[in-house]
């Protein structure tokens, strides 16, 4: 990361120094160069640079500028020119180098604040003292998106979206990208006022869109609660990483998912598995089990009896959509209104449930998507015994 940083100021710089320079790291390596042919050589004058009690040093036609961090060699900068013009130019070239330096020692700091906040590795009392040494701003609103690239492991593509994340937002006084994992990045945004919390979710869609087109990977984005002080970012990260797993349950379909929009999915979300088996017998009160009213893709077993079968469900979910309204089900799925009728009747014989009646409606949906919960709670059970 910081050879990059390097190799930016000297691509800057070549424009208006007409002589080979560039840094070199604590090793004599060169890690950024005017010519970058030369990045990863080693230099020729390393070792008699480094063995010297100089800070700086004109040898065989170059001028070197050692870099030290409490005693300790940073960087060597080199410049192909001797004399004082040479040296009034190495001084220059090193000064950026610096300055480079501190800036990203400074930022270090803030994602390493950051980070230990998220995962509540400082105490509370410690919090506000820090972030005013580090200059950051206690009582302002911010909001954790947390965007997820799935199950892989390759550092690389973690690389990537960290890459283009930071340069959607470049303001790095107020926005923090932060690398959490492989596969798990934060960007922790600043809201100065009402009109930036409502751009959240269109904030969250120009990542996706971008990613999509200049990483291509799907990844899923999930948006925080607003955190009124610094010490609240750690309850929007806990509210982000919800957000992600109760939107993969009860809207898999979307790609973005925001805690303060999930609905019932958020209670259900939070309750234990006996208690929704018990919700869905009560419900189901028929001979049949709950789980016998729905289609099982993992059962191969051929039965006789009838279920709710995927096209049926479809049929309820529209039909939901719609209003409860029969035609509109039955023009949306380019269906006869018969056919929707009779998936209706269908529902309703199995579970007794006419969910042409809001009130059994809307037990009918809970109880769906407290089913969905079932399915993958038992699917994360089967998982972790693997």
């Amino acid at each position: 990361m910081q050879s990059k940083i390097y190799q930016n100021i000297v691509s800057q710089i070549r424009e208006t120094i007409d002589a080979e320079f560039g840094v070199m790291d604590d090793s004599g390596t060169i890690i950024a160069c005017s010519d970058e042919a030369k990045i990863g050589d080693m230099n020729e004058n390393a070792l008699e640079i480094m063995g010297s009690d100089e800070k700086i040093k004109s040898t065989a036609g170059y001028s070197y500028y050692k870099i030290m961090n409490r005693n300790n060699l940073e960087n060597i900068v080199f410049l192909a020119m001797d004399g004082e013009l040479g040296i009034k130019f190495l001084s220059l070239i090193t000064i950026n180098i610096i300055n480079a330096n501190l800036s990203h020692e400074e930022k270090l700091d803030k994602t390493t604040f950051i980070k230990n906040i998220i995962h509540d590795n400082i105490l509370p009392s410690d919090v506000l003292q820090k972030s005013r040494e580090l200059h950051l701003s206690n009582n302002v609103s911010r909001v954790v998106i947390l965007i997820r690239t799935g199950n892989t492991k390759d550092v690389s593509v973690c690389e990537m979206v960290f890459d283009v994340v930071s340069k959607l937002f470049p303001n790095k006084a107020r926005d923090f990208v932060v690398a959490i994992d492989e596969e798990n990045i934060v960007l922790i945004k600043e809201l100065k006022n009402k009109d930036d919390a409502k751009e959240i979710d269109s904030i969250a869609k120009t990542i996706l869109d971008t990613l999509s087109a200049e990483v291509m990977i799907n990844v899923s984005i999930g948006i925080g609660s607003i955190a009124e002080n610094i010490r609240d970012i750690k309850n929007s990260y806990k509210d982000a990483q919800s957000a992600i797993s109760i939107g993969g349950i009860f809207e898999s379909d979307k790609n973005i998912s925001n805690y303060n929009n999930l609905g019932i999915g958020r209670l259900i979300y939070q309750l234990p598995p006996t208690l929704c088996r018990l919700f869905l017998s009560e419900v189901f009160s028929g001979e049949l089990k709950p789980t016998d009213y729905m289609e099982n893709k993992h059962d191969t077993k051929s039965e006789s009896k009838e279920k709710l079968d995927n096209d049926t469900i479809l049929t309820v979910l529209k039909f939901f959509e719609n209003n409860q309204n029969v035609s509109e089900t039955a023009r949306a799925m380019y269906l006869h209104r018969n056919s929707v009728v009779y998936r209706l009747d269908k529902v309703q014989r199995l579970t007794g449930l006419d969910i042409r009646i809001f009130n059994e409606a809307v037990i009918f949906k809970i109880a769906l998507m407290v089913k969905k919960y079932l399915d993958y709670s038992e699917e994360q059970t089967k998982n972790n015994r693997n």
